[in-house]
């Protein structure tokens, strides 16, 4: 089976910025904050956070921080890495505005004027989608079949017509 990335190029560079001007932290709490802020669906591997935290320091965007005590390495976001971020998040949001995808979804700003349960019940059901869809991908691409095909089509034919309906709605438009 071919390896397909789940996580879209810049994003736990722009996670680990976040996490940063949040407060410092070291690699292994980072990598547990973003396991965490998936839902327990991804945790980054050390071999993905510890070079892009090296390359982050080589160019000046993060210092490590004195240890206390503990010998654990922390990592602290500078100017310059508060500059990187803001056009990373410039970035994200045209991409968002573009339809494209960056990052898991619904994890942003508007879930924050939810009640925390609806919002926790939201991204679950959406991750749930997500991770049906990634394994459906895989499976179709194994066992093709037209019956198969046939369902997929019209599924997410009434799942678009219905989401438009619902957007519509939002925007105030009319059905017709």
């Amino acid at each position: 089976m071919r390896h397909m990335a789940l996580v879209p190029k810049g994003f736990i560079r722009f996670q680990v910025l976040e996490l940063l001007d949040e407060k410092p932290m070291s690699g292994s709490e980072m990598m547990g904050e973003i396991e965490d802020r998936t839902g327990g669906r991804w945790r980054p591997s050390p071999g993905s956070i510890y070079p892009l935290l090296t390359w982050l320091q080589d160019e000046g965007y993060v210092i490590e921080t004195p240890s206390e005590g503990n010998g654990m390495k922390r990592y602290a976001l500078t100017s310059k890495g508060k500059t990187l971020l803001e056009e990373d998040k410039k970035i994200k949001a045209h991409l968002s505005r573009e339809g494209m995808f960056f990052g898991p979804p619904f994890m942003g700003p508007p879930w924050l004027r939810m009640s925390r349960e609806r919002a926790a019940e939201f991204r679950e059901s959406v991750k749930r989608f997500m991770i049906a869809f990634l394994e459906f991908g895989s499976n179709f691409e194994e066992r093709i079949s037209e019956q198969a095909l046939d369902e997929t089509l019209k599924l997410l034919n009434e799942t678009t017509a219905k989401l438009e309906e619902i957007n519509r709605k939002l925007k105030g438009e009319r059905d017709d």
